[in-house]
């Protein structure tokens, strides 16, 4: 019998270290959005400089978040951007977050760079295009806007050729993006919640009052974001039928 196909996480990254120790790492967040069963999973860290899992084994590809920044083009992201273009042609179903969205785009021809708009933390209100009510992902979710966690300093700043833009909000003209019938792009973070936020915020504090933002504000408007959770079950679903 043939080795189970699997949904790879790519883990690009870790989080805060107290945060860590309080509510596990970005894989684990990501776990328990996805809804799967432990044998439906598998997680693989490319900046150990191990050899990517075969394609015939992966089900699904999920990228996750990172604080490094695709802009610095270390070698363990460049490994990984060119595989999931690979991944991505071979038809597997992907979902890049955050730094993993950025990677997507980097990978197909886009561009990344810090937002003009400085760093972006707490919670926002996403809104789709015509074409993200019609997707297959993020129209599931039955509404035109909703509400999501975002964390980041770099955006796609232009989508690679070919690519249809899928939502934005009022910081980020490329929330979300899909390449192809089968890969897709978000910005924001539907893996996490408003505690998760918060400790972003807190931690991005300094930053956040050098560019003049307000940080009391931004955690006095942090809501929970159920309808962007939703995004990581669809993703399950659309890999798994």
């Amino acid at each position: 019998m043939p080795p189970l196909k699997k949904l790879l996480i790519l883990k690009l990254g870790d989080t805060l270290p107290d945060l860590a120790a309080r509510r596990g790492d970005f894989e684990d967040w990501f776990i328990a959005g996805l809804g799967l069963d432990s044998d439906q999973l598998a997680v693989f860290d490319p900046r150990t400089g191990a050899d990517f899992p075969p394609l015939e084994r992966v089900a699904g590809l999920l990228l996750t978040g990172s604080h490094s920044m695709v802009t610095e083009h270390l070698d363990w992201s460049e490994r990984a951007a060119r595989w999931t273009k690979t991944a991505v042609e071979a038809g597997i179903p992907t979902l890049g977050v955050c730094y993993g969205h950025q990677l997507l785009a980097h990978a197909f021809g886009g561009e990344v760079g810090p937002n003009p708009n400085g760093t972006q933390e707490g919670t926002t209100t996403i809104q789709l295009t015509p074409e993200g009510r019609a997707d297959l992902l993020l129209g599931s979710l039955g509404v035109d806007r909703f509400e999501a966690q975002v964390s980041h300093t770099q955006s796609a700043l232009e989508l690679p050729p070919g690519a249809i833009r899928l939502a934005f909000d009022g910081w980020d003209a490329n929330q979300a993006f899909r390449m192809g019938e089968n890969a897709w792009g978000v910005q924001f973070h539907p893996e996490m919640d408003a505690d998760i936020a918060r400790a972003y915020i807190n931690a991005e504090r300094a930053e956040l009052l050098e560019q003049g933002q307000n940080p009391e504000q931004i955690l006095a408007d942090v809501n929970e974001t159920p309808v962007a959770a939703r995004v990581l079950r669809r993703f399950a679903e659309i890999v798994f039928g």
